[in-house]
């Protein structure tokens, strides 16, 4: 037994293999043990970028276990980005305590021991600091001190979206640095994943935090990673493993990582999966033309599907492009399947004032999860009677039954002008009214992005024709600031990254709108479809025979045969569950 206890205080992963088992988990995977290797013989000062999901944050948590293991003299600090999660991974260490045999002798024996989510005592001699102690990176620092330190993903969406957000959190980082006592085996330690390309890990790095990266893919170029891959993925780069495949398979597997990255978005997904802050421009700028699928968009019916592909014989070149350079539109490769009504249609309203910005206006359809852009207006006049009452007429143009109209500008004034009107001319058309509260960047690439990765989002010719001759009379360079497809080329997360940005936020906001409905498969409703119509031709022979051959022979579709067997009110294929 002694012997068994000597080999897990000399070897960590051993330790962890130890506890995993105690937990009945599987073994650990291989960046599992990477990671604890670099946490029991890295340096000082450390941090660990790994894939959102590997379990760092408990391995760390088994880390400090270890070291109690080792020696219970030692004061532990955990720093999260909230007080909560911070006190969950001490009441996770403490169950740890009480449950595994082999730690028991952990437990305090005093009764004026502290025991409690905030700070905890193990078996040690008396101290002022307790042996573990939790709290928010926003807590009280000051007036602690401990030998290690622990700062588990103190950067979040929350804290990171400004500038000054990140310089923020980068004083309460140096602040935790004077907490640390001044021995020789003390260490300061940083785990988490990137949340924007100007993450504060990279001025961590800066500082002598020297990081391990695990990225979720082998990745196919490792500049990037400046020299601070995994050691353990490097040495498999260097025996030519193939880039892209999924570096601990058997934590995420090649079909799960296409499936986040399909709902992420590129941008997304190499920042929390890749590890890579230093996106080249066509991450840099994650909205492109060519994921657009651009057509002749019927303003009353679409097909049941849209099958996109970036064949050079489908590129499009006589419509005006201003993307990036080589970023061509792209027409669709095939139309499948009935063409029938929308399920709905709504016009996104982006109201500003007079003055340089513009009142945009989107008129937008969905049928089967995709999206068809029929047409974009823009003003320059505020909201005034004749640009309100113009919006309607387009409404009423394109059957739109419902209108969404941001509230922050005029905190709501504009939704009661649209009202007053919609009564005077007799139109019924919903209002629903949504308020923007995440920083405007990230929230036009988190709408549009998965979006256009999906090969979702068609657009009408027009638009783009409409788009590219607006604004006449102004400077060609001004002229190119306010065309929507400009500003979606440029759009990226730096904060003000495009001048004007009223008619990409309109077409954002009305993509938003359609969120729960691109869950709908395309093919999953023509399977459906076939079903029903199965069902109408087995239930028709039932009933008549000859009138169902006379129909099929005559080529009607569902609706028309249950007509005319008199089921006026018949069934008809639900556009979505």
């Amino acid at each position: 037994m002694n012997e068994h206890l000597t080999a897990l205080q000399g070897d960590f992963k051993l330790f962890l293999q130890a506890l995993w088992n105690q937990l009945d988990l599987p073994s650990p995977t291989r960046a599992q043990y990477a990671i604890a290797d670099y946490l029991q013989s890295g340096p000082k000062r450390l941090q660990i970028q790994a894939f959102r999901g590997v379990g760092k944050s408990w391995i760390t948590g088994a880390f400090v276990l270890w070291t109690l293991f080792n020696n219970p003299e030692k004061k532990i600090m955990i720093i999260s980005a909230s007080k909560e999660r911070a006190d969950n991974m001490s009441i996770f260490l403490q169950k740890l305590i009480i449950e595994t045999p082999w730690l028991s002798h952990l437990q305090p024996k005093s009764d004026d021991s502290r025991w409690s989510r905030i700070s905890f005592d193990v078996n040690c001699s008396p101290h002022q600091a307790p042996s573990v102690k939790s709290v928010g990176i926003t807590g009280q620092l000051t007036g602690s001190r401990a030998d290690l330190m622990i700062l588990d993903d103190i950067e979040v969406p929350g804290n990171s979206m400004t500038e000054l957000m990140r310089e923020k959190l980068l004083q309460l980082c140096t602040e935790a640095e004077s907490i640390l006592t001044p021995k020789d085996d003390s260490r300061i330690m940083y785990l988490g994943t990137p949340q924007t390309t100007f993450t504060v890990y990279r001025k961590l790095a800066e500082r002598a935090y020297r990081p391990f990266v695990w990225p979720a893919r082998y990745p196919k170029d490792v500049t990037p990673y400046e020299g601070l891959i995994a050691p353990q993925l490097q040495e498999d780069i260097d025996e030519g493993v193939e880039s892209g495949q999924p570096t601990d398979p058997d934590r995420f597997s090649n079909e799960d990582l296409l499936e986040r990255e399909s709902a992420m978005g590129r941008s997304n997904f190499m920042l929390q999966f890749q590890l890579d802050t230093t996106l080249s421009d066509s991450e840099k700028f994650p909205l492109k033309m060519s994921d657009l699928v651009i057509t002749s968009v019927n303003p009353s019916e679409a097909p049941d599907n849209v099958i996109w592909c970036s064949d050079p014989r489908n590129a499009i070149k006589d419509l005006p492009t201003v993307g990036l350079p080589g970023d061509y539109f792209y027409s669709p490769m095939q139309l499948q399947g009935e063409w029938t009504p929308y399920t709905e249609t709504i016009c996104s309203v982006d109201p500003s004032g007079r003055g340089s910005d513009e009142t945009a206006a989107c008129y937008i359809s969905q049928k089967n999860g995709f999206l068809y852009l029929h047409e974009v207006r823009a003003y320059r006049d505020g909201y005034s009677d004749a640009t309100l009452l113009d919006i309607l007429k387009g409404c009423k143009k394109y059957n739109a039954t419902t209108l969404v109209v941001e509230t922050n500008f005029g905190d709501g004034i504009v939704s009661e002008l649209f009202k007053k009107h919609i009564q005077q001319t007799k139109q019924r058309i919903f209002i629903d009214e949504v308020r923007a509260n995440v920083r405007k960047e990230d929230r036009i690439i988190d709408s549009l992005e998965p979006v256009l990765n999906q090969h979702r989002l068609i657009v009408d010719r027009g638009v783009i024709e409409w788009d590219y001759k607006s604004n006449p009379d102004a400077a060609p360079e001004q002229r190119l600031l306010y065309m929507l497809f400009y500003q979606m080329s440029r759009m990226c997360r730096m904060k003000y990254a495009v001048k004007h940005d009223d008619r990409l936020d309109c077409l954002a906001q009305g993509v938003k709108y359609f969120t729960d409905a691109l869950s709908i498969s395309a093919q999953e409703q023509i399977k459906l479809k076939k079903h029903e119509e199965w069902l109408d031709i087995l239930e028709g022979f039932i009933d008549d025979p000859q009138a169902m051959t006379n129909h099929l022979v005559m080529g009607m579709d569902v609706q028309q045969r249950q007509q005319a067997r008199g089921l006026s009110n018949g069934k008809s294929s639900p556009h979505w569950f």
